[in-house]
């Protein structure tokens, strides 16, 4: 497995048009400059990357945050700290699709 790292959405978005095999995106929803809100959407506007599995990831676990990423063309949420044990579940679930 290669994993590629983006520090801003910017950065995320040129990656992921860079590379022709990435499986899955976790994108953290608070970077600089773009947010993963933002950045999710963008990638969603990608007709080839409408079905690419994207689990957003964030420290700031509100009520109401998976909704809002799920609305912002998440696939999936998990709140940080990351729990290793769930991460690899939702890994093998969206891998798996």
């Amino acid at each position: 497995m290669k994993v590629v790292t983006a520090q801003t959405g910017h950065e995320a978005l040129a990656s992921l048009e860079e590379s022709d095999d990435v499986a899955m995106v976790l994108m953290d929803i608070m970077m600089p400059e773009m947010d993963g809100y933002q950045t999710i959407q963008l990638i969603r506007k990608q007709p080839r990357f409408r079905r690419l599995p994207i689990v957003a990831l964030t420290a700031k676990a509100m009520k109401g945050d998976r909704e809002k990423c799920l609305e912002a063309g998440s696939s999936d949420y998990l709140a940080k700290p990351v729990n290793t044990e769930q991460l690899l579940n939702t890994l093998r679930l969206w891998l798996h699709r």
